[in-house]
């Protein structure tokens, strides 16, 4: 009986598995009490954020290593000993907050979009929150697998139930994409847990990183799932599917959280227990950055429908977060911790506006708007701020992220040439013309359109929904200082281990 308290008592373990206490609750909801079951689900997601920032209390920024680690022996099998390990760092700690908080502004966003199952809807989305958090916290590789693909299971059926006329093709590929990758990745754990013993990555790491030619290998087995979830070019082209079919509360939750998976799988299993391989294979990833960086640009501009836009912008954004990572400087690994939850807070709303609108017009194509400005002036200052924040405009953001990346890659000495900086250049510009050509479209203009003339603006809730996310991209913009204090010792300490 201690042993169920101290570990549903563990802060790491609270924040993630409370979303079960909501799952519970709503499972004894009857299903005609819809209301009850939102408020349910919000309720537990705000509780869950709480915790969230309790943690945060408890963290110390000072300390490069693990924190609260919480390490136990979970079962045997075959003479193995599967270890239960969970813990944060400076590496991880702003990905949890960014998912906590995510999570409750989606929930609130279907208030009126999801009308149709809403019981089901609401148990997939807190299932979902308890993958995603686990990911970010598990420090033994069978059980970040486990998590890694539990959150294929919930995002599956949130596509292929609540999702647009494509549903199903889209909810298979996004399936199909994420495990071809995994299945990789599993055998590289595989091997990892037989070479030393145990899959604890702190036991890994005290008896030294991979050694000898296998590192290469291994290294490319994990890459193949994390750059699937990223995802980079060229294994992009599940994404702009399943963000256009997907409700908006899973593109919000797509964009801001699963896709950093993959961008925090590379930094905390592919730099510290591959690291020759991550050194050698950093001017190759950098190349595929930098590619997706324009295509996912150049690709974004002739969109007309906004969401596949925004799904293309979203390629180009984490290229620069991949070309951050493998510059293997200070300020490029903490450009790009920081440009992940830029992306989460600036993606996720501008994907947030485009529901808003798509529940007034029930359309997303551009041509069908034009002066919204005039009908909709607190939803066009929202939006204003939003592009400009995901474009990168100095006092938002989305430049400190983007700013720290391309000093970081052009000091690198590692990727050895200022050309992968001045080419991901070329990014900042670009979606500079798609985000200003895209809003141009649709709040200037005349207001020629009769359907768009008796446009409701912005309601409360819809204003509350995007007001955290408005405040944080002034935050970082402005004062960016608190952000990168926490993450500074933990990547120091991360690049004296691999560039040693």
């Amino acid at each position: 009986m201690s042993g169920i308290l101290e570990f549903v008592t563990h802060p790491l373990n609270a924040v993630t598995f409370f979303p079960l206490v909501g799952v519970v609750a709503i499972l004894l909801l009857a299903r005609e009490k819809e209301t009850l079951i939102r408020w349910v689900a919000l309720g537990t997601s705000l509780i869950t954020f709480v915790i969230s920032l309790g943690v945060l209390g408890l963290f110390n920024p000072q300390d490069p290593g693990l924190q609260l680690v919480y390490d136990r022996p979970w079962f045997t099998v075959a003479g193995w000993t599967i270890r239960y390990v969970m813990g944060v760092d400076g590496l991880s700690i702003l990905l949890l907050l960014l998912t906590t908080l995510l999570t409750p502004i989606a929930i609130l966003s279907t208030w009126t979009a999801i009308q149709e199952r809403v019981k089901e809807f609401m148990i997939f989305f807190l299932l979902l929150e308890i993958g995603m958090v686990g990911v970010f916290l598990a420090l033994d590789l069978f059980l970040f697998y486990i998590f890694w693909e539990f959150t294929l299971v919930p995002m599956y059926f949130l596509i292929g139930m609540w999702g647009g006329p494509r549903r199903m093709y889209a909810a298979i590929k996004f399936f199909l994409y994420t495990m071809a990758g995994s299945i990789l990745m599993l055998l590289a754990i595989v091997w990892l847990g037989l070479h030393y013993g145990t899959f604890s990555v702190p036991d890994i790491l005290a008896q030294g990183p991979v050694m000898g030619p296998v590192q290469y290998w291994l290294f490319l087995a994990f890459a193949a799932a994390f750059a699937i979830k990223v995802p980079m070019w060229p294994l992009h082209s599940w994404l702009p599917d399943a963000h256009v079919e997907a409700p908006t509360a899973g593109s919000v939750i797509l964009a801001g959280v699963l896709l950093k998976m993959g961008t925090y799988g590379f930094l905390r299993f592919n730099m510290s227990l591959f690291p020759d391989a991550a050194k050698y294979y950093a001017p190759w990833v950098a190349l595929l950055a930098v590619i997706g960086i324009v295509y996912g640009a150049i690709v974004s501009f002739p969109q007309r429908d906004v969401k596949k836009l925004v799904a293309y912008s979203s390629v180009s954004h984490l290229g620069f977060v991949m070309l951050g990572l493998f510059a293997f400087t200070p300020q490029g690994i903490e450009g790009a911790i920081l440009q992940m939850i830029n992306h989460g807070i600036s993606t996720g709303a501008l994907f947030l506006i485009v529901g808003m609108i798509y529940e007034r017009r029930h359309t997303r194509d551009l041509d069908a708007f034009g002066g919204l400005w005039k009908v909709m002036p607190v939803y066009a200052v929202l939006s204003l701020i939003t592009a400009l924040s995901s474009m990168g405009l100095p006092g938002l953001n989305g430049f400190v992220g983007e700013f720290n990346i391309l000093l970081g890659a052009l000091g690198s000495r590692v990727l050895g040439s200022y050309w992968f900086a001045g080419f991901a250049a070329l990014g900042v510009i670009l979606a500079a013309v798609y985000m200003l050509t895209m809003y141009q479209k649709v709040f200037l203009g005349p207001l020629d359109k009769e359907e768009n003339k008796c446009l409701q603006d912005l309601n409360w809730r819809e204003v509350v929904t995007l007001l955290p996310l408005i405040v944080l991209m002034f935050w970082i913009g402005l004062y960016p200082k608190p952000f990168f204090a926490l993450m500074h010792p933990a990547v120091e300490h991360l690049l004296q281990a691999v560039l040693k």
